[in-house]
């Protein structure tokens, strides 16, 4: 586990705690993607890393930056991770509370990889089967890779199936190999 996901969780559970309470969820997770987009910002990254900035003036940099995006439980959660130094953390907490809010939600998000366009039935398909098999409502999102050759690969969560023609071609030459 990362020294960054450590240190965001408590924060994290934190922020989905008050999201919950207040039954905001959809709100905080706007407000926490609007500010980790902002901490990832190459010229607000490099401003937080810095020694000679206080965390006062980091605190009063970013406020100003997320006004008007942020409500009073966000700019107070700002405040507090300006005030342990934690603001760099925001991506990582961010993520955090979207695992948290699927899981509180019972969704999960499932890509599928697939060497052509999934049309409307199969991805119907594909999703009927995955909330079978993991019990949540399923948002698909498609991609094609054309190096899969054929078939596809979904991932959801821990779960990746592998149909592609490119992975049986790969099991074929470890199998072989042994």
């Amino acid at each position: 586990m990362s020294e960054k996901t450590t240190a965001a969780r408590p924060y994290a559970k934190a922020a989905f705690e008050v999201a919950k309470d207040a039954g905001n969820l959809a709100g905080w997770s706007d407000q926490l993607a609007f500010m980790s987009a902002v901490a990832s910002d190459a010229k607000m990254s490099e401003f937080l890393d810095s020694p000679k900035i206080t965390r006062e003036t980091m605190a009063k940099a970013f406020l100003e930056t997320c006004e008007g995006k942020v409500d009073d439980g966000g700019r107070n959660f700002l405040r507090l991770l300006a005030e342990n130094d934690r603001l760099p953390l925001l991506p990582e907490i961010a993520r955090l509370f979207e695992t948290m809010k699927a899981e509180a939600e019972r969704k999960v998000e499932a890509t599928v990889f697939s060497a052509q366009d999934v049309d409307a039935d199969q991805k119907k398909a594909i999703a009927d089967a995955l909330k079978k098999r993991l019990g949540r409502d399923v948002d698909l999102v498609c991609q094609v890779d054309d190096s899969l050759i054929g078939g596809a690969i979904i991932r959801a969560g821990d779960l990746v199936i592998d149909g592609s023609v490119r992975g049986r071609l790969s099991r074929l030459a470890s199998s072989l190999s042994r």
